[in-house]
Order: C-alpha cells, then structure tokens, then sequence
C-alpha cells in the first residue's frame, strides 16, 4: 500500500530479473475506460511480469475506478470506492512520488489505453522537477473528445467497431470525468506539452484509438518532445491482454529496448 490524499493505493512490485535496463523503475497503469481492470488484468499482471523478465523493475498500481456508466452510485461507498477524476490521478501522483523518492534510478510512467491518457495527464500536471523520466504510452487516447478519422474508423473490425465507437468513447470520458470535472486536467490532448518528458507511444494499426494517439504524437513533437512512437502493423487494441501475442511480444520488446536506451540518456 501507498498512502495517498484520498487513502491507501495498491500496488504490486515486480523485481528486475536481468537485462540492460536493470535498476530502472516503470509505474505502469492497466486500462479498462477509467471503469474497470485491476491488479490481475492481464495488461497489468502479464505485462509487468514480463518486462521483468526483460530488465525492469515495475509498480503496478491499483487506482480507484470511475463509476459505472448509466449505474453512478454503484460501488460509492467505502475507503476504496469508486470517484471521478482527479481521484484516479492522485493516486497516480502518490505512488509515483514514493518511487521516485526511493528510486537510485531513473523512473518511467507509463500505461495502456485508459491508463496512457492518466499517466500523461498525471505528467502533464506535475512541475517539471517532478515528472518521471520518460512515458510509455500504450495505444492511449488522450482528448477528451475522440477525433474522427474516417479511414482509421474503417480499419476497426469486430465487436469494436460498436464498443470503440467514438460516440461511445466520449461517454467513457465524460463518466470519467463526472459532471462538475475539470476536463482540462484530465485528458492531455489539445494542451501546451511543452516540457514533457521523453516518450515512447506504440499503437495498434486497427483501433479507433488510434486517431487520438496520431493527434497527440503530433501535439508533442511540435512542442519539441522526444516521440518515438510505433503502430504496430494489422494489430487491435488491447494487445497487451493477449499475453504471447505476437503483437504483444513486440510491443513489450520495443518498451525494453526503449526503456535500456533511455535509462542511459
């Protein structure tokens, strides 16, 4: 546990096993449209797991979860129940000040899908002094209204053509946010990101979240940030829950390799 303004955080601590990147620390936020996911989803459990394996020693943390949508009183109640934004951030914040007090090395911050756009609000809203040392985005949406690509909305097949629709995504952030939130602090999007840190995005070729992520690499590079970023060719959103996958194993390869050579930046 991590203690933060709104009560104690989970987390969970996964040690380096070997690898270049050994003696640098990723916080890393799981996804689930700010309304769902924990500590066991394979996007948290399986990925920190194997970036482990692969150098890194990460801190998955248990943020408190937005309200269901259409259902805003369910599970209010308790130490741990579920609260809008900026909640889920202050946690973020909290757990991500422990480490970097107790790092010897560098700290990255870093989640996928909903847990992309909090670790970029939450970087956002930090004095530069304050900020990790670099992000890592995966397949994030970042703008509080999901832009609208045409050709990116005709590549998405299956069930998330319906569910990503960007009408529906909108939603999600609006219930995230909740009716008397500040929009501005929670979604990154559209605002100066001057002094960003260094960040690696890597996203899926065929996932309405897609256009977000090309606004927002666009947003950062004209505001001088270091961007390396990756769409992974015939790849669907939330890979990272696929664990083996070849888009995941990818994915978390390029993280690592990310990881080593910045850790020595």
């Amino acid at each position: 546990m991590v203690e933060g303004p709104h009560g104690p955080v989970p987390v969970r601590r996964y040690a380096a096993r070997t690898g270049a990147a050994r003696g640098t620390t990723l916080v890393w936020l799981h996804g689930g449209g700010f309304f769902r996911g924990d500590l066991d989803l394979p996007e948290a459990h399986a990925v920190a797991g194997a970036l482990a394996d692969r150098g890194l020693d990460v801190v998955t943390v248990d943020y408190r979860l937005a309200p269901l949508p259409g259902f805003p009183f369910v599970g209010r109640r308790g130490a741990r129940g579920r609260r809008h934004h900026p909640v889920p951030n202050d946690d973020v914040r909290a757990v991500l000040a422990e480490v970097r007090a107790a790092a010897d090395g560098p700290v990255f911050l870093g989640g996928a899908s909903a847990g992309a756009c909090l670790a970029a609000a939450v970087t956002l809203a930090l004095p530069e002094d304050r900020r990790p040392d670099g992000l890592v985005l995966a397949y994030g949406f970042f703008h509080a209204r999901t832009p609208r690509d045409p050709a990116v909305l005709r590549s998405v097949r299956g069930h998330r053509r319906v569910t990503h629709h960007p009408v529906l995504l909108d939603l999600a952030n609006r219930n995230h946010v909740g009716r008397a939130g500040d929009g501005d602090t929670a979604f990154p999007g559209g605002t100066d990101p001057s002094g960003m840190p260094r960040t690696l995005m890597v996203d899926a070729e065929h996932d309405t979240m897609r256009a977000s992520g090309d606004r927002f690499a666009a947003e950062l590079r004209a505001a001088g940030v270091d961007v390396e970023r990756h769409v992974l060719a015939a790849a669907r959103h939330a890979f990272l829950n696929r664990p083996g996958s070849p888009d995941s194993d990818r994915a978390l390869d390029l993280v690592s390799a990310w990881a080593a050579r910045s850790s020595g930046a």
